[in-house]
């Protein structure tokens, strides 16, 4: 009895202990919003054992509010964490999604984004989620993955939609809202139709890059979508959009419908308080999960708090950076339950009060990115940039 009391007494001690030092990597920036930084790993001459920088923000949303911002207010364009925060006053931000890097769609969310309740890019690939729910005093996340089901439908037929603020595929509709961009920025082989309070106002057959009116939106079709369009849609018609996001774990569904504000990631890296990779579902390839980049990671805590965590990678000697079974394994200790992987590499960037707090890996600096997550005071709104769509998603 006394040898299982010393036993059990022991683990209690370090439990306590973990707790206790867990305790002292963190200080207060704000009611709610705490900030870590640790170094972990055996420092050597090519840091291939370490070491590792890691930069923890511990958030209490019952204290502090989380926003999601797109870059330049638009669904297209790049811009640094640091300049959104500031923007934006946010106490602390990370980078958050994945983004076309290059081209005229550059900073074009590749993956789902829902900003102020608006869906600004749709899901790809079955890939995972985080939504946030804002109750009157306090922020629920949700973790899960998200499909897209969309269709136009007019007097004479129905059409599916493919997406929403994208480059326009072969065969493809698409839409484009006033948050995207002035124009569609399209090519001119597919035809598109002017939309203004819900009724067409202009069809422009082999025409690209519309502008987008404030007051409604541009259908843009090619291929076989453009033959249903020259078809079916006539001047002076209303139009009936639905765009909705469909929750593959259905429990979750009501929450995700409720979500002001989604982000798309890859892949998840924890769910129900277990490591659980799930690359293969999302389309990942292996070394993705198994080489060494810097990461940006968001979880949620046992607790409910949120934790969101940078490691800095691809400098020798300063810090390594980590494969994905190493974050989940660090996103645990802290007492992650659920989590994923959000864009890393050159991106990764964690900002609190004012400062780049970690070191990107970028020989220039700090990375122009997409959206950005951004930890504000409780109560303080983020004002949009005040476009209204008057077409509305079917539920």
């Amino acid at each position: 009895m006394k040898r299982r009391l010393t036993t059990l007494t022991r683990c209690l001690f370090i439990f306590w202990l973990a707790s206790f030092v867990h305790a002292q990597e963190f200080r207060i920036v704000r009611q709610g919003i705490e900030h870590g930084q640790i170094t972990r790993g055996v420092k050597s001459a090519d840091g291939a054992t370490g070491p590792w920088v890691i930069n923890l923000l511990r958030v209490d949303l019952r204290k502090a509010d989380i926003r999601l911002q797109h870059a330049m207010d638009e669904a297209v364009g790049l811009e640094t964490t640091s300049s959104m925060a500031a923007r934006y006053g946010a106490v602390a931000a990370i980078n958050a999604g994945f983004f076309t890097t290059s081209g005229t769609y550059r900073g074009d969310a590749a993956g789902v984004l829902k900003v102020n309740g608006k869906l600004l890019s749709e899901p790809a690939l079955n890939r995972v989620a985080v939504g946030f729910v804002n109750e009157r005093h306090t922020t629920e996340i949700i973790f899960g993955h998200l499909q897209f089901d969309g269709s136009v439908e007019t007097l004479r037929g129905k059409h599916q939609l493919n997406g929403i603020n994208r480059q326009r595929g072969a065969n493809e509709l698409m839409l484009f809202t006033p948050e995207f961009h002035r124009t569609t920025l399209t090519t001119p082989e597919g035809v598109e139709i002017i939309v203004r309070r819900n009724r067409i106002a202009q069809i422009k057959d082999r025409q690209g890059s519309s502008i987008i009116p404030a007051d409604g939106y541009v259908l843009s079709a090619s291929g076989a979508a453009r033959d249903w369009a020259l078809r079916n849609l006539r001047v002076g018609e209303r139009l009936r959009i639905r765009t909705e996001l469909v929750a593959v774990e259905k429990a979750q569904s009501e929450k995700w419908r409720r979500a002001e504000f989604v982000v798309g990631g890859v892949p998840q890296l924890i769910k129900d308080g277990r490591i659980e990779i799930t690359h293969e579902q999302e389309n990942i390839r292996a070394n993705f999960v198994t080489d060494r980049h810097p990461r940006t990671a968001i979880a949620k805590l046992k607790d409910g708090r949120l934790l969101l965590m940078t490691v800095d990678g691809r400098q020798p000697g300063y810090s390594a950076g980590m494969g994905l079974r190493q974050l989940a394994e660090i996103l645990l200790e802290f007492g992650a339950i659920e989590a994923i992987n959000l864009d890393g590499g050159g991106s990764t960037t964690m900002v609190v009060e004012g400062k780049v707090v970690n070191k990107p890996s970028d020989a220039t600096g700090e990375r122009a990115v997409s959206d950005a997550l951004l930890i504000v005071e409780r109560g303080y709104r983020i004002q949009d940039s005040g476009v209204r769509i008057t077409m509305k998603a079917e539920r």
